[in-house]
């Protein structure tokens, strides 16, 4: 029996917070993917000027000054904005950054832009033909789109969505250097205060492989029902 002293608990409510970080996360990055995808093929010259910005400069930086950036700048940003507050309007107020809050929006926006290619990609795999039946048969714009090119998109999108799930499910580890307690940084005390940083590191990484087991086996089963009428899937 593997002795954890006492720390088994702390793990367990550790490993929850970062399967709610990561699915929050995933929620954003799919909403700011779609709006980035819409943007760059949008034929506004602002709007794909923007979400071009946006995918370049989110893929141009690291994760981690990302996530130190927004996490520590974006609490100086505040701290500003509300001594501006104060001096201007004498409104007496602080405001501070919750830590889970700054991690699923810095993840959100990270994956937003790798999920914004992404479907962008999946977007222009869609057969145009089918759209143009769609709209023959009398279909509105908003039907045309949920029920047949968003379903289209998807089959063609899935395997990216899922490939960055598992980024993002890695990713969610580098919140414990701005004091998430998840089950990184309750490891991490852990290993310090027993000296038995493989004992703990080979939980964490064995919760974190089963996550992406059972995340494999969600997508396939996505996959083969987004396939139905594409030929056998295997």
């Amino acid at each position: 029996m593997i002795d954890l002293h006492g720390y088994g608990p702390r793990l367990a409510e550790g490993a929850l917070i970062t399967i709610e970080l990561a699915l929050l996360s995933l929620v954003l990055a799919v909403v700011l993917g779609l709006l980035t995808a819409s943007a760059k093929m949008s034929r506004s010259w602002l709007a794909h000027r923007l979400g071009t910005l946006y995918t370049t400069v989110i893929r141009g930086v690291p994760d981690l000054v990302l996530m130190m950036l927004l996490f520590f700048g974006g609490q100086m940003g505040v701290n500003l904005f509300t001594d501006w507050l104060y001096y201007q309007f004498d409104i007496d107020i602080f405001i501070n950054i919750n830590e889970f809050v700054a991690g699923v929006v810095t993840i959100g926006l990270i994956f937003g832009a790798y999920m914004g290619e992404t479907f962008r990609g999946a977007f222009m795999a869609v057969d145009s033909g089918q759209i143009e039946a769609g709209r023959a048969y009398g279909m509105g714009p908003w039907l045309v789109f949920r029920r047949i090119r968003f379903p289209l998109m998807m089959r063609h999108a899935l395997p990216g969505i899922s490939n960055n799930w598992m980024v993002l499910l890695k990713t969610t580890a580098l919140v414990s250097v701005i004091g998430l307690s998840d089950m990184v940084r309750v490891a991490a005390e852990a290993s310090k205060a027993t000296r038995e940083p493989f004992t703990f590191m080979l939980i964490v990484a064995a919760i974190y492989l089963l996550i992406a087991s059972v995340s494999e086996w969600v997508f396939a089963r996505l996959q083969k029902r987004y396939d139905i009428g594409y030929g056998e899937v295997e």
